[in-house]
């Protein structure tokens, strides 16, 4: 039978489960990533795990996220991940070095590899063929001590793009056209595979681009076959010995099949305050713009910034408008510094920062108060930049720039001819020795701890009946920033559970905290796509830590949903979503916990009224793993069990 190139991949690291869209699978990883917010608990979960090295082909652990060292808390963190690497075998990317999934991409990603990383945008390595998906840090750990990564089997869905990109339109449109077809959820349960001959005109940075933000369509990942445009880039990167060429077989089937004319697309940009609100740039026109931010993991190559370069060059931006430009790794600097197109950035106005995730994640470079932002960034939360009122659009590098340049949005057909778009030279400067390696052996390495830096909690095991009050009815489309807040002083204590804590929910619901704690624990009530945006486990890790043993949601969003299972939290489903409407904050709900079965139905008792049906869709390992209190002590079970 022809196969896809997603179940070429699955069925080559398959350990355990059938191939069976829905079905859960285990699957061998050859490479795991992790980055400084998620980083820090993973590593300190690997420890608790106790094996002496990690079993994977690659392990790295990127410093990207925390880089305003304000304090000793972020320094901390990035010692202690720098002698943890050294300890178990992790190669470790210093702060400043570049964003974790640029910096893959350019260095370690391998067509026809297994990749997760404790980060939901890790899909980025699909441009070059990798099976690449975002997973909870628990799930990485585990990954690094040599178990399967258990997931679904996803549906896999063929993207088939005809045409060529024309005029002003880039990759960046590509999927917010996408994401406006489907929305949010769309991909959920689903990979989304890119064939047919449009493939062929797409840049690896370009296929990169898509794949990154395939994760604000909830897919399990986003891949592109591995071809000679593959190997043109990773020959660049002197790496064409990691080339394989890999691509679905000649009449391979799909699960859903969607085309997508390159040719007829045109700019666009995701209006507040998500990134499935796709409208054509020309319809904002004359829309004022206070502050255009490039960069990001989604748009920080060396192509995008010297697209915006060209544009720049021997102009100045509109003197109302801020220009933030963050360069996804030295080597992009490097290549752009010796191209002499720096110059034409500074000249312009541009305020060039280090080479992180920074103002994506709400870390400095917020725009002003009810300000407009222009952002090439992959998600447009309301108060992820920072700033609570801000009204941020996702939008092409190019449309960026235009923005800055006239201070305010206009009309493409404007904008006269657009610059060539660049080719990666033959050649590019290598950063490879910038990456701490690890010893051979690291016993003798001492790891170092910051008082920060807090002992994981132990979780109980579920009990048979439990009986907790609503602590907060939540809407649709709840994101992990919603749960969890960004921003320099919250992620600073991403290391510490009980502090991180006081922050939950804080920006949805000030008072939360107090309440939740005043019930002794509690149960969350949500709507659709409940937990959706980034891998970040401590938007489960919280909530349990604060006596959270359930949600009750209309749906899930993946990755959220595993990190309440790895952390023994009950994810349960209206059986009529209707029901969502009769439950409010306060009441208190039993839930027959013992009788836990896979996809079997559970009646929750309302007090003061009629019980609710909820069921479940986990399979028997995860409702293991929930009784026994988290993934942590299961695991810990099943090694007394051998």
């Amino acid at each position: 039978m022809p196969m896809n190139l997603t179940s070429k991949i699955i069925k080559a690291h398959l350990q355990s489960g059938q191939m069976t869209p829905g079905a859960e699978i285990g699957l061998k990883i050859d490479q795991t990533l992790t980055q400084d917010a998620t980083g820090t608990m993973a590593y300190l979960q690997f420890e608790a795990i106790g094996v002496d090295r990690v079993r994977t082909e690659l392990s790295v652990s990127y410093a990207d996220h925390n880089t305003l060292q304000m304090g000793f808390r972020n320094p901390d963190d990035h010692r202690y991940l720098r002698t943890v690497a050294a300890k178990y075998g992790v190669v470790y990317s210093p702060p400043g070095t570049g964003i974790c999934h640029q910096l893959h991409l350019e260095n370690f990603a391998k067509p026809g590899k297994t990749l997760i990383g404790s980060d939901s945008h890790t899909p980025t390595a699909g441009g070059v063929g990798s099976l690449a998906m975002g997973a909870g840090g628990l799930s990485v750990a585990l990954a690094m001590a040599g178990e399967a990564y258990n997931l679904p089997c996803p549906k896999v869905v063929g993207v088939r793009l005809t045409g060529r990109l024309a005029g002003w339109a880039a990759a960046k449109d590509v999927i917010l056209h996408l994401l406006g077809l489907l929305t949010v959820k769309g991909g959920v349960g689903k990979v989304m595979e890119y064939c047919g001959p449009g493939v062929a005109t797409l840049t690896v940075p370009e296929r990169a681009t898509i794949t990154n933000m395939g994760a604000e369509l909830g897919a399990t990942s986003s891949i592109f076959p591995s071809d000679a445009v593959t190997r043109k880039f990773l020959a660049a990167q002197g790496r064409e010995k990691d080339f394989k060429e890999l691509a679905a077989d000649p009449g391979a089937a799909y699960d859903e099949l969607i085309e997508i004319d390159l040719s007829s697309l045109v700019p666009l940009a995701a209006s507040p305050h998500m990134p499935d609100k796709a409208v054509k740039v020309s319809e904002l026109s004359g829309l004022k713009v206070d502050q255009a931010a490039i960069g990001s993991c989604t748009n920080s190559s060396y192509s995008d910034l010297k697209t915006v370069a060209l544009m720049l060059k021997n102009k100045r931006v509109d003197a109302t408008t801020d220009l933030l430009i963050s360069p996804g790794s030295k080597q992009v600097v490097k290549m752009l510094a010796a191209e002499g197109l720096l110059e034409p950035l500074m000249d312009a106005g541009a305020r060039i920062l280090e080479c992180t995730c920074g103002p994506c994640i709400g870390m400095g470079g917020s725009p002003v108060s009810g300000g407009v932002s222009a952002r090439t960034f992959n998600r447009n939360f309301e108060g992820r930049s920072g700033t609570q009122d801000a009204k941020v659009f996702l939008v092409s590098p190019a449309t960026a720039a235009m923005a800055a340049l006239r201070g305010q949005f206009t009309d493409p057909a404007t904008w006269g001819k657009p610059p060539r778009k660049p080719a990666l030279p033959a050649k590019v400067p290598s950063i490879k020795k910038l990456f701490v390696y690890p010893p051979k052996d690291g016993a003798g390495v001492d790891i170092l701890r910051g008082p920060n830096i807090k002992p994981l909690d132990k979780f109980p095991a579920m009990a048979g009946t439990v009986s907790a009050k609503v602590a907060l009815t939540a809407g649709d489309n709840i994101t992990t920033d919603h749960i969890l807040p960004g921003g320099a002083q919250v992620t600073a204590l991403r290391s510490n559970i009980p502090a991180i804590s006081e922050f939950i929910f804080s920006k949805l619901d000030p008072g939360f905290v107090a309440r939740i704690k005043s019930f002794g624990g509690g149960v969350i009530v949500a709507g659709e796509n409940y937990g959706q945006g980034s891998s970040r486990e401590h938007a489960a890790l919280g909530p349990r830590h604060l006596g959270v043993v359930a949600v009750v949601a209309k749906s899930l969003a993946r990755i959220h949903r595993a990190n309440l299972i790895n952390f023994g939290i009950l994810p349960l489903l209206f059986a009529d979503k209707n029901d969502y409407d009769r439950l409010s904050e306060g009441q208190t709900l039993t839930i027959p916990a013992g009788g836990l079965r896979p996809g079997a139905p559970l009646a929750l008792a309302v007090d003061g009224g009629k019980a609710v049906a909820a069921v479940n869709d986990l399979t028997q390992k995860e409702c293991d793993v929930i009784l026994a209190g988290g993934l942590l002590n299961y695991a810990g079970q099943a090694s007394c069990r051998r």
